[in-house]
């Protein structure tokens, strides 16, 4: 397993994207996780001797519930992940999320249904493998799909291709109270790519509010909810050791991405830096080996 990292929050931030590479190939990463694909990008991961990790692809219109805009987003999707693949790309990275966030599961998942299959064969056809992300989107819907076992089990028996899988990240399970572990055992073989972020839960903010977060307080954390926050690896509750060990037992040879979404950090670059820096460390102490 090889490390790369990510950092959404800066991706659309002037040419950060330079700087971000930057930053990983200094640190030790073996590959970095991309807001988008073009030459630019390209040319930077091989300036820098990166792998290209996941590849951002918008797929909110696939979820529309006018079949016209459907159709039109549907192209611009396949288009997407035709340039990931011409560039040597594997991954696709997806949050499934609906255009209105008051949609329920159910009805996007029906609307998921119709367009989704032609997609999947398209990603199959050339060779990327598209990875939902299991993050559940904005209270109190929490509408995005593909972030429950009870979702994931109705997406793969609908649309049975190994091409549609799964970004494990065990944050956002922990998160929701879902086993983490027991997660990755059922779906191991979905499994195109890992995110490692951990979930802290606050105490305090535990016994104020319980699982529903603040009547009157803002949560407090920019990734968290009151009684909970994202946390940089190794700062939460995950059990990363079991992690890596259970990825390995069943044979996951794909990349692992740092994903920087803890507030500590992120609030200027040279934390940020020393967050990467952090993880990588950590993940060294753990037996992963870049390749520098």
């Amino acid at each position: 397993m090889k490390l790369a990292a990510r950092m959404s929050r800066y991706y659309k931030q002037g040419n950060f994207f330079s700087e971000f590479a930057s930053v990983c190939a200094e640190a030790g990463y073996d590959a970095v996780d991309c807001p988008t694909m073009n030459s630019e990008i390209e040319a930077e991961c091989r300036k820098r001797q990166l792998g290209i990790g996941s590849v951002d692809v918008d797929v909110v219109g696939l979820q529309d519930p006018d079949e016209a805009k459907r159709n039109a987003a549907l192209i611009t999707a396949k288009a997407a992940v035709g340039a990931i693949a011409e560039a040597g790309g594997r991954v696709a990275f997806v949050v499934i999320a609906p255009p209105d966030k008051s949609t329920p599961r159910a009805k996007s998942f029906a609307i998921w249904k119709e367009t989704w299959p032609d997609f999947v064969a398209h990603c199959e056809t050339v060779g990327v493998r598209v990875a939902i992300e299991p993050w559940p989107g904005p209270a109190p819907v929490f509408p995005n799909l593909g972030t429950t076992p009870e979702m994931l089990r109705a997406m793969f028996a609908a649309v049975p291709s190994p091409a549609l899988s799964l970004c494990y990240d065990p944050s956002h399970f922990a998160r929701l109270q879902v086993d983490y572990l027991r997660v990755l055992e059922e779906f191991a073989p979905r499994i195109a790519h890992v995110h490692l972020k951990d979930t802290e839960f606050i105490a305090e903010g535990l016994y104020k509010y319980g699982i529903l977060g603040p009547s009157f307080e803002p949560p407090g954390h920019v990734f968290g909810g009151g009684f909970w926050r994202y946390a940089l690896v190794g700062d939460g509750i995950v059990d990363w050791t079991k992690v890596l060990r259970r990825l390995a037992d069943h044979g996951y040879d794909g990349l692992l991405s740092v994903e920087l979404e803890d507030d500590y950090y992120a609030p200027t670059p040279d934390l940020a830096q020393l967050a990467f820096r952090t993880a990588l460390e950590r993940m060294r102490a753990l037996g992963v080996r870049t390749l520098s």
